[in-house]
């Protein structure tokens, strides 16, 4: 993706106080494309072809644009989750929460655990929370399962996390 095209994508990000300064039909129209989740998942596969931090963030951009995730996102954002050349670990687990697969239940579980050196600063283990919530979604006993693994871990953070999320789910 060039950098004009980065920009206008970025135009997609709301700012407070200013909006956003392009709309999806915009970018549509720039990449000649009529579905915005079909440009977001033809851009995701061509950044992790690429290996292109920047633009794995720029398609994570047009598919929060786009609206809800399509299931066909579920298997890239899989493979790209434990990738260490982005940085876009929670962005992926959010829309893996809100895709509530059960499929996606080992990835999750392992952004309950992994600190990505990126965020290795963060004390409250937002990663880690986002992860227990999106968690706290799925349906299933897999879900559950992961949920009970992380209800004694020794952060705090990430016990209280669980346990509220097993509550949520009636499962505790």
């Amino acid at each position: 993706m060039t950098p004009e095209e980065q920009d206008l994508v970025m135009g997609l990000v709301f700012v407070p106080g200013q909006g956003r300064t392009r709309t999806l039909d915009e970018v549509l129209a720039h990449f000649g494309e009529s579905d915005g989740s079909a440009l977001a998942f033809r851009l995701l596969r061509d950044a992790m072809e690429r290996r292109d931090a920047d633009d794995v963030e720029m398609a994570l951009i047009v598919r929060a644009a786009a609206g809800a995730p399509g299931e066909e996102f579920l298997e890239p954002l899989i493979e790209l989750f434990p990738a260490d050349w982005h940085t876009r670990h929670e962005d992926v687990v959010s829309v893996l929460g809100k895709l509530r697969s059960p499929r996606a239940v080992p990835t999750l579980a392992l952004a309950t655990r992994w600190v990505p050196e990126h965020l290795d600063w963060d004390e409250n283990r937002a990663l880690a929370v986002k992860a227990i919530w999106a968690l706290g979604a799925v349906p299933g006993p897999e879900a559950r399962k992961a949920l009970e693994d992380v209800r004694d871990d020794e952060n705090e953070i990430i016990r209280e996390n669980a346990v509220k999320q097993l509550a949520r789910r009636g499962e505790l």
